[in-house]
Parts: structure tokens; C-alpha cells; sequence
């Protein structure tokens, strides 16, 4: 689990951060039970048994740093919103000086102030964290079975659109710092 982590924080900042929420919500579908998460995840893992142990040791950290903030009942970890900020910042950094980032964040703004509206005054969060619940919306219905209405279609990739842009931003500025 953590490879697969570290491949797509490496590649796609997005679908890391989109990954730990599937991560968090696996956890807390079984109450944050090691046990059942090792009887009924990491045993169906096609790999040995040395692995599999590697898999269940990265799954209990994971719960118990879920655990240490508070957050096995909602939320996202700490480390992951420091994420979603990053690239919010680099969102409005863009939107002062990157054209076609401005263009394509024209097609998400109607979507993201539907979410806005129909949130009826919860906090959602900043834009990023919008387009990235979209994304992840679009995710579970998928996974669940779920029809995915074409608007929910056209504000996915509206949102994907956004995220991809600000991933490319975001490993350009991550390889000049290094």
C-alpha cells in the first residue's frame, strides 16, 4: 500500500490525496477494526505472506494516525488537507497568471458554486477540495453501482480538467525544489 502511495503522490498529487480518502473511508467502513480490515482486505491481497504483513503494518499505521487526530468517524488527516491547501494556493496563484488554467477553471466555477448551493451553508471546503469531493463523488458512485448522471459526468471532468493542471504545476514546483 505504501508503493502504491508514493507512485501517486510521485505522479499525480490529485489521485494521491483521492487514494487516502478511499484509504480513510476502507478504515472506517470497518469501525478502524484491525482484524476484520486484515481478515477481509490484506488476506485477498494476490501477494506472499511477507508482503501481505507489509500491507497490514501500513493499514495500522494509517488507523492509528487516523485515530491520534480524531478523524475515524469523518474528516481527512492532517497531512492530506496540507495537500489540498497547497494546491489551493497554487489555484489562486494560477488564477492571476495562467490563462488557460483561468479558462479551465471558467468550466468548473458553475459547478463548483452548484455544490456551494446545494451544500446549504455547510463548509465545503475551498474550490480544490470541491472539485476533489467531485471527483471522489463520482468515484464511489461508480463503485457502488450508482447511476452517474451526465451532469455529474460534465462536472467530474470539469474538475478533473482543474486537478490535472494543478498536478502539473504542483510536480514542476516539487522538481525545482529539490
Amino acid at each position: 500500500m505504501k508503493s502504491v502511495a508514493e507512485s501517486k503522490k510521485s505522479q499525480n498529487i490529485a489521485e494521491y490525496i483521492i487514494y487516502l480518502y478511499q484509504q480513510e473511508d476502507l478504515i472506517r467502513s470497518f469501525q478502524g477494526n484491525l482484524e476484520e480490515i486484515k481478515q477481509y482486505v490484506v488476506a485477498h491481497f494476490p501477494v506472499s505472506d511477507q508482503e501481505k504483513e507489509v500491507i497490514f503494518h501500513w493499514y495500522r499505521d494509517f488507523r492509528n494516525q487516523m485515530e491520534k487526530e480524531g478523524i475515524l468517524k469523518k474528516g481527512h488527516l492532517e497531512e492530506t488537507q496540507k495537500l489540498v491547501n497547497e494546491l489551493s494556493q497554487i489555484h489562486w496563484q494560477l488564477l492571476k497568471t495562467d490563462k488557460t488554467y483561468f479558462e479551465s477553471y471558467q468550466k468548473a466555477k458553475p459547478y463548483i458554486l452548484q455544490a456551494v448551493m446545494e451544500a446549504e451553508g455547510k463548509d465545503l471546503g475551498n474550490e480544490i477540495q470541491i472539485c476533489l469531493n467531485g471527483v471522489y463523488g463520482l468515484l464511489l458512485c461508480r463503485l457502488l453501482g450508482k447511476t452517474v448522471s451526465d451532469e455529474q459526468m460534465k462536472s467530474a471532468e470539469a474538475f478533473g480538467e482543474v486537478l490535472s493542471l494543478l498536478n502539473l504545476v504542483y510536480q514542476q514546483e516539487k522538481i525545482s525544489r529539490n
